[in-house]
């Protein structure tokens, strides 16, 4: 009998009358780029028989949906080459992931990188046998008993539907019924199985040529260093080949830009082992820009009503206990230090003790909103694996701030603090930008690490989320991401390449003034309790830095390059020349150097460009009769036989910093 449809594109919707037994592969099977469909708002295998009355909807490969079901496939094809390889080897899961995916397996040896081509080799053949992705319900027994050889794989099925189950294994099993995908031969024979969810592309064609196997790992077995460590192999896919090889250039670009490297080369920063993972020190040039930054957002607090204040690195660990640290943070911070009795820890969080300020003396209504602000270094025991340079370390610098309002100025203080932020970061060259409002997770284990009522839950997430749609900025939901004291929104930067980094934050706290007893008196005469709102404009200054460098590929503004001028002679004679002048810029308030080394003048020049200096000064027989300089700037270009006075008064326009 005739089934009715509904098919449903961004343009139009169109009614369709189809014979029974009709799937989305009828529909759109001719059209490549479409991998799955969505029915009735669920997605499903366009091999999914449909049935009356349902609307159908195109899932495209290049959607973020149809990619995580194209690259979910791809890892599927990577498990089956491994196992076609290494007959031993034990599955683990392989979920897709931002940009690719990966599959953890357990194998007798760490895989080399012939063995990762040697992957890509047996894939590539799968890929062209176009072997279908057919999907099978099965019991709990079933399940067990065609899998009995992967222990991997029982385990999950032992934790169906449990809140246990973990980094990534919903990919591969969730509540309710079990299923398998079976890959099938043109013959029909099964060639590979796995337990999945899926959806899948229809067949293993549909990858085409673009994807590729990038790297292996170590992983431990559901993300828990207790139990087995796995291999985990990474690989990329895309919709089409293009956007690969587009992909693949954005990596270069970025490890062409990577601040590691970069701070290397322009001895900015370095990560000493005898320090220890995480601790990085920064050199003279690296504390040129940290200094400059700390002064300029320094000046901007105080412009913008903040006190500054100074805290200890560590405390006795009642102060965290009362905070809620201890209770619900203690895995990020470092063990104790036992001082005779009595336990003290590196703080991991300046607000303990701006709250201590705060509870110093009595406090009027008429002081409120009361701002401190200081840069604090806090210390995390972030695990070794996630460190990454600047952009994730152990020791952090805060630019850290804390207010202390009425609930009536919450909203008009988050106001004050996102336009201080986003003034920073626009005066940084970050200038494209959206809001993630940070919540808590209302069920499910999670949900115990957050404390307070849902009342103060509601009222504090509807002023950040008033607030954030007020600015008019893209305000993007991040359910579960909240501290466990209170909302956050922070601001999601992107840098010059496209890529997205959590900068600045602000966050909503009604918990830890009543921990601490905090209050002020109201116009009432009574005591009240404050809202406590936290702020930290840099985030990092560490990643902050980390950030900048490989936005601006080492290439700083002018304003913030350690060396802002170079004075490169022709020849050693004019030396002492540029030296005065180098002298009257200094004075100026710049920061310059001369280069007096052996190098032939052409070698001083390249050596002025790979160091990034904005602008070179040169001096030749010319231009000391003439009582002027050279100009070369950073982009190559040139100005020549410029007087002195001409010189200094550009480069001071040049080189000085943004203020509001």
């Amino acid at each position: 009998m005739p089934v009715s449809l509904t098919v449903v594109r961004p343009e139009s919707r169109e009614p369709r009358v189809v014979e029974t037994g009709t799937t989305g592969l009828d529909l759109f099977g001719t059209d490549r780029t479409v991998v799955a469909a969505r029915v009735n708002g669920v997605i499903v295998d366009l091999s999914a028989e449909l049935h009356d009355g349902d609307e159908v909807e195109p899932v495209l490969a290049s959607s973020d949906a149809g990619l995580a079901i194209v690259r979910h496939s791809c890892a599927h094809v990577t498990a089956q080459a491994l196992q076609r390889l290494h007959a031993d080897a034990k599955l683990g899961i392989g979920p897709p992931i931002t940009d690719g995916f990966y599959y953890d397996f357990d194998v007798a040896h760490p895989l080399a990188p012939e063995d990762l081509k040697a992957i890509e080799k047996v894939m590539s053949g799968i890929v062209k046998e176009r072997q279908r992705f057919v999907r099978r319900a099965v019991t709990d027994e079933q399940a067990a008993a065609e899998l009995g050889s992967e222990p991997y794989k029982l385990e999950l099925i032992g934790l169906k539907g449990s809140a246990t189950s973990t980094e990534g294994a919903s990919v591969e099993v969730g509540a309710g019924e079990l299923t398998i995908y079976d890959n099938v031969r043109g013959d029909g024979t099964v060639a590979w199985k796995d337990l999945c969810r899926g959806p899948h592309v229809p067949h293993t064609g549909y990858l085409g040529n673009a994807w590729s196997i990038t790297r292996s790992s170590a992983a431990y077995w559901r993300g828990d260093q207790r139990n087995a460590q796995l291999q985990r192999v990474y690989g990329t896919a895309w919709a089409t080949k293009d956007d690969l090889v587009a992909y693949q250039n954005r990596l270069a670009e970025a490890a062409r830009r990577d601040h590691r490297k970069l701070g290397a080369e322009l001895d900015l920063f370095s990560f000493p082992e005898e320090l220890g993972a995480g601790l990085p020190v920064f050199h003279p040039k690296g504390g040129v820009i940290k200094r400059v930054m700390e002064d300029y957002v320094r000046e901007a607090h105080i412009r913008a009503g903040f006190s500054y204040v100074g805290t200890p690195h560590i405390s006795k660990e009642g102060l965290f206990h009362t905070s809620g640290h201890l209770p619900y943070y203690a895995d990020g911070m470092f063990p104790p230090m036992d001082d005779d009795g009595q336990n003290y820890y590196l703080k991991a969080m300046n607000c303990p003790m701006h709250n201590l300020i705060f509870k110093g003396r009595g406090r009027s209504y008429r002081e409120l909103p009361l701002r401190f602000f200081e840069f604090g270094t806090v210390y995390r025991n972030e695990k070794s694996g996630v460190l990454q340079g600047l952009t994730r370390v152990r020791m952090i610098t805060q630019d850290d701030s804390h207010s202390y309002v009425m609930a009536s100025q919450a909203a008009d203080e988050v106001k004050h603090l996102l336009r201080f932020i986003t003034d920073l970061l626009e005066d940084f060259g970050l200038d494209d930008y959206y809001l993630e409002l940070s919540t808590r997770d209302t069920e499910g284990a999670k949900s115990t690490k957050f404390i307070g009522s849902d009342e103060q839950w509601e009222k504090a997430t509807a002023v950040l989320e008033q607030v954030g749609r007020e600015s008019g900025l893209d305000l993007v939901p991040d359910p579960g991401g909240a501290a466990y004291y209170g909302p956050k929104i922070s601001v999601q930067a992107k840098d010059a390449i496209g890529r997205t980094w959590q900068m600045s934050t602000i966050q909503y706290d009604f918990n830890q003034p009543a921990r601490f007893g905090l209050t002020y008196t109201g116009p009432d005469g009574h005591p009240a309790e404050p809202v406590m709102i936290h702020s930290a404009k840099f985030g990092s200054i560490e990643r902050f830095i980390g950030v900048l460098t490989e936005h601006y590929a080492g290439a700083f503004p002018a304003w913030l390059s350690p060396v802002q001028v170079l004075g490169i002679p022709v020849a050693a004679e004019f030396e002492p020349y540029l030296a005065d002048v180098a002298a009257r810029l200094t004075e100026a308030g710049l920061r310059v150097e001369v280069d007096t080394s052996d190098d032939r003048f052409g070698k001083k020049i390249r050596n002025a460009q790979t160091q990034k200096v904005p602008f070179m000064l040169i001096a030749g027989e010319q231009d000391v009769a003439a009582d002027a300089v050279s100009f070369r700037y950073r982009d190559g270009s040139q100005k020549n036989g410029i007087a002195i006075d001409a010189a200094i008064e550009e480069l001071v326009a040049a080189t000085r910093p943004p203020r509001r």
